[in-house]
């Protein structure tokens, strides 16, 4: 059988990258095999959990990166097409900057791998190989996905979780997000009795999380179509699933969905909260957030035995000294689970990467640091230590033990999945600090 090998490149010291707590399945990658012919021998690495031989044989190489792991994907193609093998590389990173993964891969494939892995086959087995593979203007839809083989990912040391979507795509374009342009400008949804029947075919992974089956759906906004999120919730409400997921804010505005969200076996939300600062929060066009509604929707999700993973970015051009004490004090008082701090980083393929370059203010363009734990760009506010030395006093001081128990103690959340989560938050952010010095 011809062989396929699909790698997924990780880096050190990065707090995104590392860690218990990051050993989560690769969905893409998982995709791209279940729509690849039975005539192929498929083997998938990420090295994130396991090390990459890079002398084992194969016929073909897929490799798909992030910005932050982009550099190790072209030093792990340059190895293969030394020893004559064809590479194809994939991913937000290379689908924004094609020239420049070519330089480095035989073929670059730019968006959805449903319709273009196959095409792309199609012309190797007729050694037609096209440089670029992309979408035309039009999105494919999301009906008819082969299913996933979890199969293959159930030796592996991930942790016990199934990756799930129900929508692919984001019509809010945020200034420093890469979403629109990567999945398009308006929601796409699976159709619903082809969710479910993925659903019913997973079976718990052996492990700490076997009550259950834990399952995350990774779609942008899991409510983004109300009518689909309200039917779906009643539909998987008799599964006895745990689930994660991610939400805008405004959920919390919708007490009907936030219901059928906990009856539903609904774990935790992730949100974008972003910033505490409302000019801020207008400079990137994200204007369903609403910062002084913030304490109001920590309140309303955590009265349905709801988490809340928030995400906060560091950098905006209206922040000031003050704005890393004001966003742990925040999250501290609102008891926020899990919390992400950021700095702000214009990744390839955003509005804010467009307009920092036109501005001068991009520092370096070493991918490696474009993790969003260091500071790549010229903020308008701070010098670059500064910002630096803010986002990380502030990981710091949400993390230290007597925050956790503030946020955690007495809530309603399944703190069975919180507190290590954060103990293992914990150590990636004592790790960081000591790789930065």
């Amino acid at each position: 059988m011809k062989r396929l090998l699909l790698i997924a490149p990780n880096v050190k010291n990065s707090l995104m990258t590392g860690g218990m707590m990051f050993r989560l399945p690769n969905l893409g990658l998982l995709r791209v095999a279940a729509l690849t012919p039975p005539d192929w021998e498929v083997k998938i690495v990420d090295e994130k959990i396991e090390p990459l031989d890079l002398n084992q044989p194969a016929d073909l190489i897929g490799i798909t990166t992030m910005t932050t792991t982009v550099k190790r994907g072209y030093e792990i193609a340059d190895h293969f097409r030394g020893r004559g093998i064809q590479v194809v590389m994939g991913g937000m990173h290379v689908s924004c900057l094609p020239q420049e993964a070519l330089q480095h891969c035989d073929a670059v494939v730019s968006g959805e791998a449903e319709v273009l892995w196959p095409a792309l086959l199609n012309d190797l087995e007729r050694n037609a190989l096209k440089p670029h593979y992309r979408h035309g203007e039009i999105w494919p839809p999301l009906a008819g996905l082969p299913p996933n083989d979890w199969e293959l990912f159930r030796p592996k040391k991930y942790l016990p979780i199934h990756f799930m979507e129900t929508t692919r795509g984001c019509p809010i374009d945020c200034e420093f997000c890469a979403v629109t342009s990567a999945f398009g400008g308006r929601f796409r949804n699976r159709p619903q009795d082809e969710v479910m029947a993925e659903l019913k075919t997973l079976r718990p992974f052996t492990g700490l999380l076997t009550l259950k089956n834990l399952v995350f759906f990774v779609d942008d906004n899991i409510v983004s179509n109300r009518a689909y999120a309200r039917e779906f919730f009643a539909r998987i409400a008799d599964m006895n699933l745990n689930w994660f997921g991610q939400a805008s804010v405004n959920i919390a505005k919708d007490a009907e969905i936030l219901k059928l969200c906990e009856k539903s076996g609904c774990t935790g939300l992730f949100m974008g909260f972003e910033t505490l600062s409302t000019e801020a929060i207008k400079s990137i066009g994200k204007g369903v957030n609403k910062p002084g509604e913030y304490l109001d929707v920590a309140r309303k999700i955590h009265d349905h035995g709801i988490g809340i993973d928030g995400s906060f970015v560091f950098g905006f051009d209206t922040d000031d000294a003050g704005a890393f004490d004001r966003t742990v004090e925040f999250v501290i008082k609102a008891r926020l689970e899990v919390v992400y701090f950021s700095i702000l980083t214009p990744y390839p393929g955003t509005r804010l990467h467009k307009r920092l370059k036109a501005e001068g203010r991009i520092l370096t363009e070493d991918w490696n640091l474009y993790d969003a734990n260091h500071v790549v760009y010229r903020p308008k506010t701070f010098t670059p230590e500064e910002l630096h030395e803010g986002y990380t006093r502030a990981l710091k001081e949400v993390y230290t033990i007597p925050s956790i128990f503030k946020r955690l103690w007495g809530t309603t959340a399944w703190k069975n999945f919180f507190y290590p989560m954060n103990f293992a938050f914990r150590g990636g952010v004592r790790r960081l600090a000591r790789n930065h010095g």
